[in-house]
């Protein structure tokens, strides 16, 4: 599976990212067929006004009848479009651009063989020459040639508006499969990171309920041993180690079925007033031996003026039990554990500073994560589900406050509790 994910996301990526490449290019290229096609509708429209104004001509010299060469001859010697006053030429040349779908406002100007206008509307410019598209209307063997020259006001990007609903439509796909991609890729690495921490859970579940088997079963065993049949004393010692370890199984499965009540919302609390600091106290005591066995020391600085919050007894114990026995985990040989309280407002806070092991910045990030496992779980060989501190930040929520953690590698860690004083 490890070799197999990269290269499905590189094909998608590759997919994906030859799909867009295409995509571009047949917009591009569209782009420039709409050019081509408008500069011909173009040429269209100036070879009909060229057409229009002959025909026009000749019916105006009753010529329409004549024989072809008549006709032929006339154009060559007397043609002209200063038979046309401006405005004729104008609605002339309006008809032949509107027939080719060319809708723009324009400026036309006709010039003489030397250059001069001769007919032109009000608007036309000298400067706009350069931008005109031209075209000769004498007949080539005609000796005093004229040429037309139109000036189509064009706003900038036509071409790209005309395609406008085209472009956005292709963008708006486009957009719509990479973002699909991007979803897809997310899932497949939250799938993966889920593959992991299921592991992890499953190896930490096997050596948290090994080990009580594993008593429980030299227990049983020493109970049919004969020498211990007859002394009561010993039958009460391996019955006790059994009833120990089945509470310890119990009390696992417990925390498992806890998370899954805490994830359905079907956790509820029963408010009272506390004293925070004596809660905090009785929560340590039973540590006490626990951090002298360690050589290690915890530090209680209690000095928060208003210490009472409103909070179910039983998660606010579990939340402090929970913070110290972490502390306690990922310690040094030689713990030292501080404790302490401070006003913030209208807020009470609870810091647990350890000299532990640390947590890089992406473990920090996930550390309240449900199930989640620093690497494969069992580092410096601490055991446990993932589930203490997904279960320390749901309830400090429900209670309406907020946790964060601060933690440096090698130096230790600091979570900070903030709940609102009673």
């Amino acid at each position: 599976m490890k070799k197999v994910f990269p290269v499905i996301v590189l094909l998608t990526t590759l997919s994906v990212l030859g799909i867009m490449f295409i995509q571009m290019q047949w917009i591009r290229n569209a782009i420039v067929l709409k050019r081509d096609q408008y500069i011909r509708d173009i040429d269209h429209s100036l070879t009909g006004i060229r057409q229009q104004a002959y025909k026009d001509f000749l019916e105006r010299r009753q010529l329409t009848a004549a024989p072809a060469a008549l006709k032929e001859f006339a154009l060559q010697t007397v043609f002209t479009s200063q038979i046309f006053n401006s405005e004729e030429m104008r609605q002339m040349v309006d008809r032949s651009l509107k027939h080719n779908n060319i809708r723009q406002p324009f400026e036309y100007c006709v010039t003489d063989f030397l250059g001069n206008p001769v007919l032109s509307t009000s608007g036309f410019r000298s400067e706009f020459f350069a931008q005109s598209h031209n075209i000769v209307l004498t007949p080539p063997e005609s000796l005093l040639s004229e040429v037309l020259h139109i000036y189509i006001r064009e706003p900038r990007n036509y071409i790209i508006s005309q395609m406008g609903w085209m472009i956005v439509a292709s963008v708006i796909f486009t957009c719509i499969i990479f973002s699909a991609f991007a979803l897809t890729i997310s899932t497949m690495f939250r799938q993966k990171k889920l593959s992991e921490v299921k592991s992890d859970f499953i190896n930490n579940m096997t050596h948290e309920f090994k080990t009580p088997l594993a008593t429980i079963s030299l227990a049983a065993d020493a109970l049919n041993n004969d020498k211990v049949i007859t002394d009561e004393g010993k039958i009460r010692y391996y019955s006790g180690i059994i009833k120990d370890e089945n509470r310890r199984m119990n009390k696992q499965v417990e925390r498992i079925l806890q998370a899954a009540r805490i994830e359905r919302q079907d956790v509820k609390l029963h408010l009272q007033e506390l004293d925070a600091h004596e809660v905090i106290r009785k929560v340590a005591e039973n540590f006490a031996l626990q951090i002298e066995q360690s050589s290690g020391t915890l530090n209680l600085n209690l000095h928060a003026a208003r210490h009472k919050v409103s909070a179910d007894e039983v998660h606010f114990n579990n939340v402090i039990f929970n913070l110290l026995d972490n502390a306690i985990k990922y310690a040094r040989e030689n713990p030292r554990i501080e404790v302490e309280t401070q006003q913030h407002g209208h807020m009470l806070a609870i810091r647990v500073k350890d000299n532990g092991i640390g947590m890089s910045k992406e473990t920090q990030s996930r550390i309240f994560e449900k199930f989640y496992r620093a690497h494969t779980g069992n580092l410096h060989n601490v055991k446990g589900f993932g589930l203490g501190l997904s279960y320390v930040k749901t309830m400090i929520e429900a209670h309406g406050g907020k946790i964060r953690v601060e933690s440096t590698p090698g130096k230790g860690s600091t979570f900070t509790i903030l709940l609102p004083a009673a």
